[in-house]
């Protein structure tokens, strides 16, 4: 099940903070059709927020077409946005580990390893 995070300084609404949130474990495959979202205040208990924007957050869900409402069950994933060839990730997925210890090692930061990330993901888009 997935376990949800707000950060309060990203400058993100933290309605669409859970939606990205679903949204990047169904690309990675770490949700899937058929799992249930945690309950409303579950959630809203966990990451300290207001029921109502976890509410905001499963709408927009359902409105894309990814999770589904059971009145009384639960809130259940109906789409997904995965890759059929998500199993071939973990190889590129320890290269990234290796490359980040590497990047701590070199007395980056979190933010700093995220900036450079970013900064070198959309420089590739131009090349």
């Amino acid at each position: 099940m997935i376990e949800f995070h707000i950060e309060a300084r990203s400058g993100v609404a933290p309605y669409m903070q859970l939606v990205h949130q679903v949204r990047q474990a169904l690309r990675l495959g770490l949700l899937s059709e058929g799992d249930r979202l945690p309950k409303v205040k579950e959630v809203a208990a966990k990451v300290a927020i207001n029921p109502n924007t976890v509410l905001k957050a499963y709408r927009q869900l359902e409105n894309e077409g990814l999770v589904s409402p059971k009145p009384g069950v639960g809130t259940f994933v109906t789409g997904t946005l995965g890759d059929p060839e998500t199993s071939q990730h973990g190889p590129l997925r320890q290269e990234l580990q290796q490359w980040l210890v590497k990047a701590r090692t070199a007395g980056m930061d979190e933010e700093s390893i995220e900036a450079l990330f970013l900064d070198t993901l959309r420089n590739n888009h131009r090349n």
